[in-house]
């Protein structure tokens, strides 16, 4: 088993609505996931998640096939994002993965790796800052679990909408990262690599911060295909498309 390597994935958006997406990562979890050193969810693993009770077939599913992954031996770190900032401690119990603040800095064995999500670098979509500091405090996330799974399912449906039309009428450059925010993001972290999703724009970006190169790695989205990112321990990476029947 070549296991020198850890994946990174983010913004599968897994729900009962995209059967391809569910099925092309449950294979993969069975699959490629099985010969790395481990997997990082960076963020909306799932379309939407309002609770750890939340648990229709679909996402059953996904939460078997995380468990069976973890329960072989291998390591599986979630990072929580925009669509599932709720996963909580009995997502961890039932699955086996381990959930990491936002952002977070991994060392991983002599790579120094600064790791997020990704929408707290999207500084100048001031509406979506302020909305993502009100539903992370502690006192609304208590107060919206304690409404009735019916109740916080309709709401979660009502935000997608709202965020979707909100998507549509921002521009390009609002929906990006702000070049300030990556930079405070290396210069905090004393990272050269940094790793995120949420922008739904993979590639490789060079940035020189105060001087010093360093590189910008953004995940793909899972909607039509896979996109993953594997890690070498001696720091080389490949960001691959996955191609789906």
């Amino acid at each position: 088993m070549n296991n020198d390597h850890y994946l990174f994935v983010s913004d599968l958006h897994l729900d009962a609505s995209l059967p391809p997406a569910v099925d092309q990562f449950l294979t993969f979890l069975d699959g490629p996931a099985r010969a790395a050193c481990g997997l990082y969810i960076l963020g909306d693993l799932f379309e939407a998640w309002v609770g750890d009770d939340d648990l229709d077939e679909c996402r059953a599913s996904v939460c078997a096939a995380l468990r069976r992954y973890t329960d072989s031996g291998l390591p599986c770190h979630v990072v929580r994002g925009n669509r599932d900032f709720l996963l909580g401690s009995a997502f961890e119990a039932r699955t086996g993965c381990r959930l990491l603040p936002d952002p977070v800095l991994l060392q991983l064995g002599e790579l120094r790796v600064f790791v997020c999500h990704g929408d707290l670098l999207c500084r100048d979509d001031v509406a979506y800052q302020q909305l993502r500091s009100i539903v992370r405090q502690s006192r609304w996330q208590k107060a919206f679990l304690a409404l009735d799974l019916a109740t916080r399912r309709v709401l979660a449906g009502a935000a997608r909408k709202g965020s979707q039309a909100h998507t549509s009428r921002a521009g390009y450059r609002i929906m990006d990262v702000n070049p300030q925010a990556v930079a405070a993001g290396f210069r905090v972290s004393d990272a050269r690599l940094m790793i995120h999703g949420h922008t739904h724009r993979p590639g490789i970006h060079d940035e020189t911060v105060d001087g010093q190169a360093a590189t910008r790695i953004v995940l793909g989205d899972w909607y039509t295909q896979g996109s993953c990112l594997r890690l070498y321990s001696d720091g080389r990476y490949e960001l691959e498309a996955l191609p789906r029947d």
